[in-house]
């Protein structure tokens, strides 16, 4: 390892992109990020600009660069994450995109959907994929983009298009794009989440494929998650290797070193993803659960896991900020909860695009019960916080369940985990520990050890288990009873969203 030299991450997420260098303890050096627009065309449906995206990166690369007042030489390698499930596609001539990105939250796949689960219903390709099919998973979303795209099915079929989720799209264009031959690849983790891909080859399934109507000269290369691709051109990083490659969730829960099977994390950001690392074995679940690829570094085995994603979390409390003005920035929702010990009895299911994990119900819709003339906004901002719990709480049920092996402790991490007053309640209604480590920033450093390891920045896993450090701990306080009780009234209200959406609504 050469001294000055660090590792670069590009974490493009869900509502901003970002650039993180850290060093060889896993301490940030240096952070860049800026937003993109969140494009809402029609309810249900999300979308992003992914040119918009792929300036962003450039210009948080060049952010984060220059705040350390490194230049390509300081930087040993590249990593990425990214949004999951996020679809784009876009021309191989020129590397335009031919549509918008769909984003992982975006609904409007629901008929096709329908029409692939056929007779055989929603778990039609669960054996093979670990997924059941639903409109969160990126395969429909190509489809509909080939559907709805004058000429586009042709123009795929005649090897014009290509398509990705973000990692792909980000890594192309950093490898050269169009001009440059840029390098057409994903990982095992962000393939596993495309409903396209057998959990076992880890290859595109081609029958699977060919019922979508995708051809196969569209999709990206499968390749680990750990290991050079390709090396950046032109620009400011000209000649450093891309070198790792994590779908946002398995990034963190690399970078939390669950690296042991039996050892899960939870993170906090627009949604809730919460992974158990189950080793070499793609464990099917019975509880509502998805079993995808955790992690697979160079050769070595494939490592897998169970994983509980919820869809909005965070996002509520946006919600909360951009819809109703309940609050000007989202630290606030914690000073108006702090006001009150308890909910008032109001519970708030955000059902807004559905229910996923455990219980994948596509027609359920957001609902705020128990109201009374007691209830204020307090109330209802500690309402907010909870369902964030709650929902925990269901997947870390449907996990233990799935498991047979009950959770002693819970790694936390994402933009939340600085509301302490959640973490408590977390901590209450799980009857756990909760743990947030001292790099909350998990995702970034999950992809930044993937691609050090890759070049031997770190020497192995060990050098990641050594860097985890715990920050801190939350023990329950609630007495059983009253978390049971609780609970309960909570598993009511989601009854309550559930069979919203008539078959003749769109």
């Amino acid at each position: 390892m050469a001294e000055n030299t660090y590792v670069l991450s590009i974490d493009q997420g869900t509502t901003s992109t970002r650039a993180m260098i850290f060093d060889h303890s896993g301490s940030v050096v240096a952070v860049d990020q800026v937003e993109h627009e969140q494009i809402f065309p029609r309810a249900g449906w999300v979308e992003h600009n992914a040119l918009e995206i792929w300036t962003n990166t450039r210009d948080v690369v060049g952010g984060a660069l220059a705040k350390a007042n490194f230049n390509s030489r300081n930087i040993a390698a590249v990593g990425i994450t990214n949004q999951r499930e996020t679809a784009v596609v876009w021309d191989r001539s020129n590397g335009r995109p031919i549509h918008h990105a769909i984003v992982w939250q975006d609904t409007r796949t629901q008929k096709i959907v329908d029409a692939l689960a056929g007779e055989e219903g929603l778990d039609r390709y669960k054996e093979t994929v670990g997924l059941p099919l639903a409109t969160y998973f990126a395969g429909p979303k190509i489809r509909w983009i080939l559907d709805n795209v004058d000429g586009a099915q042709e123009r795929a079929e005649a090897g014009e298009l290509l398509c990705g989720t973000m990692d792909t799209w980000v890594l192309w264009n950093l490898t050269g794009g169009a001009e440059n031959d840029g390098v057409h690849v994903t990982d095992v983790t962000n393939a596993s989440r495309t409903l396209l891909m057998d959990l076992q080859t880890l290859q595109w399934d081609e029958s699977i494929a060919a019922d979508m109507g995708i051809p196969l000269s569209m999709l990206p290369q499968i390749r680990s998650s750990s290991e050079v691709y390709g090396e950046c051109k032109p620009g400011i990083l000209n000649g450093t290797p891309v070198a790792g490659i994590l779908g946002d969730q398995q990034a963190a829960t690399f970078g939390q070193a669950c690296l042991a099977k039996g050892e899960a994390k939870n993170t906090y950001g627009t949604g809730n993803f919460m992974l158990l690392n189950t080793g070499t074995e793609a464990v099917p679940s019975q509880n509502g659960l998805l079993t995808t690829v955790c992690y697979k570094i160079g050769d070595e085995p494939t490592v897998y896991a169970l994983e509980g994603s919820i869809a909005v979390t965070g996002s509520l409390v946006q919600w909360v900020r951009d819809n109703l003005g309940l609050i000007s920035s989202a630290p606030e929702i914690e000073d108006l909860a702090k006001e009150v010990d308890d909910n008032g009895g109001a519970y708030f299911v955000p059902a807004f695009s559905g229910l996923f994990a455990p219980h994948w119900r596509p027609d359920a819709r957001g609902a705020l019960v128990g109201l009374t003339r007691y209830v204020n906004r307090h109330h209802i901002a500690r309402a907010v916080l909870e369902s964030t719990a709650f929902q925990t709480r269901e997947v870390l049920d449907a996990m233990n369940a799935d498991s047979g092996v009950p959770l002693t402790e819970l790694r936390v991490d994402g933009g939340m985990v600085v509301n302490e007053t959640l973490m408590q309640f977390q901590a209450d209604i799980l009857g756990v520990d909760v743990v947030r480590p001292k790099v909350a920033e998990t995702t970034a450093l999950g992809a930044a050890y993937a691609a050090g390891l890759a070049v031997g920045y770190w020497e192995n896993e060990d050098d990641i288990r050594t860097n985890w450090g715990e920050d801190k701990r939350w023990t329950a306080q609630m007495g059983e009873d009253e978390r049971e009780r609780f609970y309960r009234s909570w598993k009511k209200a989601v009854t309550k969203t559930l069979d919203w959406v008539d078959e003749d609504v769109d």
